[in-house]
């Protein structure tokens, strides 16, 4: 994927970009200003919409360019690579490039991003000698292995094997379109990701919910309320909009999630779901319309009317407010965590609570919650609502007793 850059010497900008194999660079007579970089990387946009339609004529954008005979050597008459026989078959980041291009009109702007960043920080370094057609089972295996090596954020202070599945599942995709499109076999063939710990969750008790509720400060209250009650991801009630909590049917619709401060379509179609207000939650709601409902299209948002930034709030909010409570220090979305297995332990119909969660089946809550399901009776949100007002209740009459 090309990119648009600024000679140190001169501050003129220039297209950095893969052409036949070949790297090339053309200098423009603009100076680095954000108009001008606008111009040129609409140039440089062109330039690999033709080069990706196989319709790119080099002499045409760039004739006076020192780079015409290197590409004429390249291409003598007919396209830069053939595709009979697996030397001929085009550099790995070349055709990465290519899938990229291809393949990201159909993902979100949250993916493009991850994708990006596997294929500069991983892939493309990984293979940047081989043409698609060279590449062995051997070579995928040592570069899973680097991969191994590399710091990360798993348990041992290394990359973990989610995140090396998920590098290599990119991987796939990319041999698998290059060996279709140049009738090569695949290495890819047989190689099992590699295997994942269990996941061990930590909801919090009845008891602790309702402690911190009491002890967050005034103006997070709500926010962790809904959290905890409805069992949203991070990314969805930061992302959630006034236009999407519906009053007069009691629901929270999820349509959107926030990611890099930005909504976009949630993460997948089985997240668009409607959650019902249980108990406290639509008290809470209408509190939070009195602070922010004229303030800003969010929910949840800070002084400026501007979503919340998840990371700023964890560590100003969430884990010192953890500490000073002397409960172990867990990640906010052991709140989604905490809601199902609340939702379960008092006899929620799994399929329910699943669709409540945004999960598309049971598979994902028996795998996790297996141990708090205890039966299989309601479907409706009844026990978890009994629950929930029944604690309200005990609570307001506890405060009445200490007040008379």
């Amino acid at each position: 994927m090309g990119k648009v850059r600024s000679r140190k010497e001169t501050g003129r900008l220039y297209l950095d970009f893969m052409y036949a194999g070949h790297r090339c660079r053309e200098q423009t007579a603009l100076a680095d200003t954000p108009a001008n970089r606008k111009r040129v990387e609409a140039l440089l946009q062109k330039v690999e919409a033709k080069i990706l339609l196989g319709d790119f004529n080099y002499a045409e954008y760039f004739p006076d360019s020192g780079n015409l005979k290197k590409i004429e050597q390249k291409i003598p008459g007919s396209q830069a690579m053939s595709t009979h026989g697996n030397t001929e078959t085009p550099r790995f980041p070349d055709f990465a490039d290519q899938w990229f291009l291809e393949s990201k009109i159909q993902w979100r702007n949250s993916h493009v991003r991850n994708v990006t960043s596997i294929l500069e920080s991983s892939l493309k370094p990984a293979f940047k000698n081989k043409r698609v057609g060279e590449i062995t089972k051997a070579d995928i295996l040592a570069a899973r292995n680097k991969m191994a090596r590399r710091k990360g954020r798993g348990p041992s202070g290394l990359m973990a094997p989610k995140t090396i599945n998920s590098h290599m599942t990119i991987l796939r995709m990319i041999l698998t379109e290059a060996a279709e499109r140049y009738d090569f076999t695949n290495p890819y063939l047989n190689i099992k990701p590699l295997k994942q710990q269990k996941v061990h969750i930590e909801p919090f008790s009845m008891a602790e919910v309702e402690t911190i509720l009491k002890r967050v400060r005034e103006d997070y209250r709500n926010y962790y309320l809904v959290r905890f009650y409805t069992g949203m991801r991070t990314g969805e009630v930061d992302g959630l909009k006034w236009e999407h909590v519906d009053f007069e049917r009691r629901e929270i619709l999820v349509r959107e999630t926030l990611i890099h401060g930005k909504t976009e379509y949630t993460k997948t179609d089985g997240s668009q779901r409607e959650i019902p207000m249980f108990g406290p939650v639509y008290d809470a709601l209408k509190e939070q319309y009195e602070a922010t409902g004229k303030l800003s299209k969010f929910v949840f948002c800070n002084r400026l009317g501007e979503p919340l930034d998840h990371n700023n709030v964890t560590k100003r909010v969430w884990y010192p407010l953890l500490e000073h409570l002397k409960l172990k220090k867990r990640r906010p979305y052991q709140t989604r965590h905490t809601a199902a297995t609340l939702l379960l332990a008092s006899g929620e119909n799994p399929e329910w609570v699943a669709r409540t969660l945004g999960h598309s089946s049971t598979e994902m809550l028996f795998k996790v919650y297996s141990r708090y399901i205890p039966n299989l009776t309601r479907m409706d949100g009844s026990a978890f609502e009994r629950l929930i007002q029944s604690r309200v209740i005990d609570n307001d009459q506890e405060m009445g007793n200490e007040t008379e």
